[in-house]
């Protein structure tokens, strides 16, 4: 049997490039097309030294990892350890995925003359095989991706909260929100963001009356006792969320929050509230929303 290694790779190419974007996607990684084809490059490159050479060094596994970690690198640009782990991991499940179709498209077409040599399988299949095994693979990883989204239902993410301020205690239904990392920049504290109408008898009208005016400095319609007690006391938080980029949430010192969240329990005893001067949701299921840091 004829082996045509520009066909090999050419094949490996287009296959880690598939393999490598739809891990970009996954991971909501940065996708810049000229690093994806140079880790592509590599691992086609690496394929055809595999096949020629047959030395042990390159079917050692910890050769194969190091080898997955720089292409995944190249291709992304990891900014840090954590960052690169993930997409490593997902790297290796999508290419689990794209094999597992791949062959089982070989099988289903009764193609002869299929071998594995020096850890590359060769023979008389077409890219063409290739790349439905592929788009199979790509339906395969978005179905599951739904599915088991899909299983987890917002009621799951709701949890009760109780919190103190002002040596008065506020009781609320939270939802959990993975995009809420908000940090107070200062202290570095992490914010819970609640609804201002939380806070009714618990401070003054004329700050939540207000909340707009003090992001902007104007304390005009604060009086004077008022702004003596609270000034020291409030934060001003920057956030890019809820529906705003660049904007700013009055925030204010909160002490005792406890999270109970199904099997999870937690207690912190420093936490910055960011006041929110709207509504959260229109059906009321949650007035405030914490993030995951709270239960980490």
């Amino acid at each position: 049997m004829t082996i045509y290694l520009d066909i090999i790779l050419l094949e490996n190419l287009v296959l880690n490039y598939l393999i490598i974007y739809v891990t970009g996607i996954i991971s909501k990684a940065k996708i810049k097309q000229l690093r994806i084809i140079l880790g592509s490059m590599l691992g086609a490159i690496f394929t055809i030294i595999s096949y020629i050479v047959n030395l042990k060094i390159y079917s050692n596994f910890v050769i194969k990892i190091v080898l997955s970690v720089v292409i995944i690198y190249i291709s992304f640009n990891s900014k840090n350890i954590k960052q690169l782990g993930k997409q490593v991991l997902l790297f290796y499940l999508v290419s689990f995925v794209f094999a597992g179709a791949t062959i089982g498209i070989i099988y289903m077409g009764n193609f002869k003359n299929i071998t594995i040599q020096n850890g590359v399988l060769v023979g008389n299949y077409t890219l063409r095989t290739i790349l439905v095994g592929v788009v199979i693979a790509y339906f395969t990883i978005l179905l599951s991706y739904k599915l088991i989204k899909t299983k987890i239902s917002k009621k799951d993410l709701i949890c009760d909260i109780s919190i103190k301020l002002n040596n008065k205690e506020i009781k609320a239904k939270a939802m959990l929100d993975t995009g809420n990392l908000l940090k107070e920049p200062i202290t570095n504290t992490p914010v819970i963001v609640m609804e201002h109408t939380l806070f009714k008898g618990v401070l003054p009208k004329e700050i939540l009356d207000n909340i707009d005016l003090i992001l902007g400095g104007d304390f005009s319609k604060i009086s004077k006792q008022i702004q003596d007690e609270y000034i020291s006391k409030l934060r001003v938080i920057p956030f890019s969320s809820l529906g705003k980029q660049n904007g700013l949430l009055l925030g204010i010192k909160g002490e005792n929050l406890k999270v109970n969240l199904k099997d999870e329990y937690k207690k912190i005893d420093k936490v910055i509230i960011g006041i929110y001067n709207k509504k959260l949701t229109h059906s009321n299921e949650y007035t405030c929303l914490i993030g995951l840091n709270f239960l980490n």
